[in-house]
């Protein structure tokens, strides 16, 4: 019989209010921040593609992802690169405006939230957990919102 996972390698990434929260296995990198090559016609939170292991990835605002106003980068900030889940893209990046947390997530740590989100989000939901409140991405809309965007924008 099949053992049950009883935790799951998380990090938290720092944006610039809150954090997210996402499993350790799909992020491929997290580096510094480069100077993004910006796309012509692409929204705000499209920030522009970087270079990431020969090739450019493209370099999101999860806040402006959003609709929230983007955060100009700190001086600590960071691309998280995260594989992509679809066959849409292979890679894309979010910025994080520190250094992500590895966790250790258990049904002993974590609780829904109470917070609801607007169908076409890139937010599944929010967890409670200890002091902090993160938020749980949809990667799977945030992929489909950037691979729109490179199609429109090429």
């Amino acid at each position: 019989m099949a053992e049950r996972v009883q935790e799951i390698y998380s990090l938290l990434i720092p944006l610039a209010e809150g954090r997210l929260i996402v499993p350790r296995a799909c992020v491929a990198e997290v580096a510094g921040l480069p100077v993004p090559s910006e796309m012509t016609g692409a929204p705000p939170w499209y920030v522009g593609t970087v270079p990431w292991n020969g090739r450019a990835v493209p370099l999101v605002s999860f806040e402006g992802a959003c609709g929230k106003s983007i955060p100009p980068p700190s001086g600590r900030a960071r691309m998280v690169v995260f594989v992509g889940l679809g066959t849409r893209l292979t890679h894309f990046a979010l910025i994080s405006q520190g250094f992500p947390q590895l966790v250790r997530l258990s049904s002993d740590v974590i609780r829904p939230g109470t917070a609801s989100f607007p169908e076409r989000s890139p937010v599944l939901c929010q967890l409670r957990m200890a002091n902090e409140s993160p938020l749980v991405p949809d990667l799977e809309r945030l992929e489909e919102m950037i691979a729109e965007e490179t199609r429109v924008a090429a």
